[in-house]
């Protein structure tokens, strides 16, 4: 079986953590700063939007993977993956607290609700009621 909708959302997530990586490089270089953050409050924020990503992604893509595997994709699956996605770019955008910091807030809310979806669906599989 091929699994599209998971490798294409895993495609988008390796392009987004490269964009949160080079945020944190733009940062770094500008700054002078090797290791650690040197007490840059920006680096700061962009690392740990980057960390946050790292902590939540695998496991959304594991719970749609394993979706689409059981045959329960469907068409809602790459909706709530986008969804899941563009509130990660979101968050990257909001961490940096200037005048898009609402994004933090979107990219907190989108994962907290896909993690839920993603994670109820699972449950409805296993016990046979979708």
């Amino acid at each position: 079986m091929l699994l599209t909708t998971t490798l294409s959302l895993a495609a988008a997530a390796a392009l987004i953590n490269f964009w949160l990586a080079l945020r944190c490089g733009q940062v770094r270089a500008k700054a002078g700063i090797s290791v650690g953050t040197g007490g840059n409050d920006l680096l700061e924020r962009r690392m740990r939007a980057q960390l946050n990503f790292v902590e939540n992604t695998p496991w959304v893509l594991f719970l749609i993977g394993g979706l689409e595997l059981a045959g329960k994709g469907g068409s809602w699956l790459p909706i709530v993956g986008a969804i899941y996605m563009v509130g990660r770019v979101a968050h990257g955008l909001g961490m940096d607290g200037t005048t898009f910091a609402v994004g933090r807030r979107i990219g907190v809310m989108t994962t907290m609700l896909t993690h839920l979806v993603l994670v109820v669906a699972a449950v409805l599989v296993v016990l046979g009621r979708i």
